[in-house]
C-alpha cells in the first residue's frame, strides 16, 4: 500500500512533464507524428525551457500521455538522439545533452565607462554571461505580447490594422506591371517626397534627393556603417543601447565602444577624453525617447555632442525611430541634432516600425545629396532595392492623414499607463530613478543581476530584457528594460513579485 502511495505523484510528475514537452500533435498534418515530436522537443531545448541533463519522460509515459505508440516514441528519440538534442543512458533513460551556447558572451574588457546607475563592475565576479542568440531568437517566437514585458514594440492590438489593410488592398489595385517590377534604389519618389514634409515639422530641410528609403533602421545603420568605417575603425555607440548593432557592426570588423549616457544624453567628458583616443568614425546616439531609458538629449547636450564631432571629425547617426512616441516640441522640449546641424555632419535615420508596422521593414536615411547618392548606390550593389509595395503602403498610409490621429492615440494610451505602472514595479521591488514623460520603457533597476532573472522568467514563458543585453561589452547588470504596453499581464507581476522578494 505504501508502495503504491508512493509511486503514484512520481508517475504522475512524469505525465504531466512528458504532456509539457510537445505541442498539440495532429493526426491530419503533412508532417508525421515523429517529425512534430523531433521540432517541439527541439524548440524547448533549444529555448532552454529544457536544460541539460534534464531526464526526458520514459518511453511509455510519453506514449500514454499523446496518445502514440512507443516505436513512435522511440524513433523521435533516436532522431534526436542523432541531432545532438538527447543522449542515450544504458539503463536510465534519455537524458538532454548539455550544448554549448550558440554564442557564447565575452568577458568584460576594460569598461570604457558605465551608464549611471549600473552596478556592473561590483557584480562581474557573480554575473552569469547571456546567450544573447537565445534571447533575440525567443523575441521572435510570436508569443504573446502579454508574456513579453522586455519587448520593444507595441501589442499588435494597439496598432491600426484595418488602415494597413485597406493601404494594401489600394495598393494591390493599381495597375499590375507597377508591382511587378523592381523600385528606385533610391526609393519610392513619392514617399521621399512625403518624408520631406515630414522632416520639415521637425526643422529638418532635406529634399527627396537627400532621403534613401531602407529596409528598416537595421539596413539602414548597415549601410551607414559599410560606407564609413574599415576593420580596425571605431564607432561609438550608446552604453546602454539598442543591443543588435553591436554584433553588426562588430562583423564589419569596427571596434565598438560605449559612451555612458546620462539622464540629458552622453556624459560629455569621457565622450570627449574618448574621442581623443579612439578617433572613431561614427557616433549612433538617440537623442529622442532613448532605448532603453526613453531619456532624450537636452539642447546643451546637443550642441556640445556637435562641437566635439567638429573637434575630433566623426559623424553623428541620429537614430529616431521612436520619434512618434514623442509628443513634439509645442508639448514638451526636444532637440534633434539633424535640426540643429542641418545634416552636414549629422546623418538621420526614421523608421515607421513602432508605430504602423514592424512587417513592412520600411525606413529611411536624410543625409546630405552627395553621401545619399553614395548610399543609394550602396543599397543597390547590397539587395538592389527595398520592397516597392511596402513602400507604396507606407506612403498611402501617411498622405492619406489618419496616421497622426493613430499615433496620437497611442501616445495618450502610453500616457495613461505609465504612471500606474511605474507605481506597480517600485512595489514589487525594482527602484526607478528616472521617470520620463513620454517614451515606450522603463529603465528599471531589480537590484540584482538581470540575467539570472531573465532566464528564471523564460522558463516560466516570459521575455525580459536584461541590462547586459545593452551594454557594448555585454557588462553584468542590475538594470532591466521595461516594456510599459506589456506589462498587463497579472503572470508578469506575479513572477517579479515573488522572484525580488528572495533574500
Amino acid at each position: 500500500m505504501s508502495n503504491t502511495a508512493s509511486t503514484r505523484p512520481a508517475s504522475r510528475a512524469g505525465k504531466d512533464r512528458a504532456t509539457a514537452l510537445v505541442d498539440l500533435l495532429s493526426r491530419e498534418s503533412d508532417e508525421t507524428l515523429i517529425d512534430q515530436i523531433v521540432r517541439s522537443v527541439a524548440a524547448r531545448i533549444d529555448d532552454r525551457l529544457l536544460r541539460g541533463g534534464a531526464r526526458m519522460p520514459s518511453i511509455r509515459q510519453f506514449a500514454g500521455a499523446h496518445a502514440v505508440s512507443c516505436f513512435t516514441v522511440v524513433a523521435s528519440y533516436d532522431k534526436l538522439v542523432a541531432s545532438g538534442y538527447l543522449e542515450s543512458r544504458r539503463g536510465a533513460g534519455f537524458f538532454v545533452r548539455e550544448r554549448a551556447p550558440l554564442l557564447a558572451a565575452a568577458a568584460p574588457g576594460p569598461s570604457s565607462g558605465v551608464a549611471q546607475g549600473q552596478a556592473a563592475e561590483t557584480a562581474a565576479a557573480e554575473h552569469k554571461p547571456l546567450d544573447v542568440v537565445w534571447l533575440v531568437r525567443n523575441m521572435f517566437r510570436q508569443m504573446p505580447h502579454q508574456q513579453m514585458p522586455g519587448s520593444g514594440v507595441l501589442p499588435a492590438e494597439w496598432l491600426d490594422g484595418p488602415t494597413i489593410g485597406n493601404a494594401l488592398r489600394s495598393v494591390g489595385r493599381q495597375h499590375p506591371n507597377l508591382l511587378l517590377n523592381y523600385g528606385m534604389p533610391q526609393g519610392f519618389l513619392p514617399l521621399r517626397q512625403q518624408l520631406q514634409l515630414k522632416l520639415a515639422e521637425l526643422e529638418i530641410a532635406a529634399t527627396p534627393e537627400q532621403i534613401v528609403t531602407t529596409a528598416g533602421i537595421t539596413q539602414a545603420l548597415d549601410l551607414v556603417a559599410r560606407e564609413f568605417t574599415r576593420p580596425g575603425d571605431t564607432i561609438f555607440v550608446d552604453d546602454p543601447a539598442w543591443f543588435l548593432m553591436f554584433g553588426s557592426f562588430a562583423a564589419l570588423g569596427a571596434k565598438v565602444v560605449g559612451i555612458p549616457r546620462l539622464a540629458d544624453g552622453p556624459d560629455i567628458a569621457r565622450l570627449a577624453e574618448l574621442a581623443a583616443l579612439h578617433k572613431p568614425k561614427l557616433f549612433v546616439i538617440n537623442s529622442v525617447l532613448h532605448n532603453p531609458s526613453s531619456t532624450s538629449l537636452s539642447a546643451a547636450k546637443a550642441f556640445q555632442v556637435l562641437r566635439l564631432a567638429e573637434e575630433h571629425g566623426f559623424t553623428i547617426v541620429e537614430d529616431d525611430i521612436y520619434c512618434e512616441l514623442h509628443p513634439g516640441s509645442a508639448v514638451q522640449p526636444v532637440t534633434r541634432l539633424a535640426a540643429l546641424d542641418q545634416l552636414n555632419r549629422v546623418i538621420y535615420l526614421g523608421g515607421f516600425s513602432k508605430t504602423m508596422a514592424a512587417n513592412l521593414r520600411v525606413g529611411f536615411i536624410a543625409t546630405s545629396r552627395a553621401m545619399a547618392e553614395r548610399l543609394g548606390d550602396r543599397k543597390m550593389l547590397t539587395n538592389l532595392t527595398t520592397s516597392d509595395i511596402g513602400e507604396r503602403v507606407v506612403y498611402k498610409v501617411l498622405s492619406e492623414g489618419a496616421h497622426r490621429k493613430h499615433a496620437g492615440r497611442i501616445r495618450a494610451r502610453l500616457d495613461s499607463l505609465r504612471e500606474k505602472t511605474v507605481r506597480q514595479i517600485e512595489r514589487v521591488g525594482f527602484t526607478v530613478d528616472i521617470v520620463t514623460p513620454a517614451g515606450l520603457f522603463v529603465w528599471a533597476d531589480a537590484g540584482r543581476d538581470s540575467n539570472v532573472l531573465t532566464e528564471r522568467a523564460m522558463a516560466e514563458g516570459l521575455l525580459l530584457a536584461p541590462g547586459s543585453l545593452f551594454s557594448p561589452n555585454q557588462l553584468p547588470s542590475t538594470r532591466m528594460r521595461l516594456n510599459v504596453a506589456a506589462m498587463q499581464d497579472p503572470a508578469v507581476w506575479r513572477f517579479f513579485e515573488r522572484e525580488l522578494s528572495r533574500s
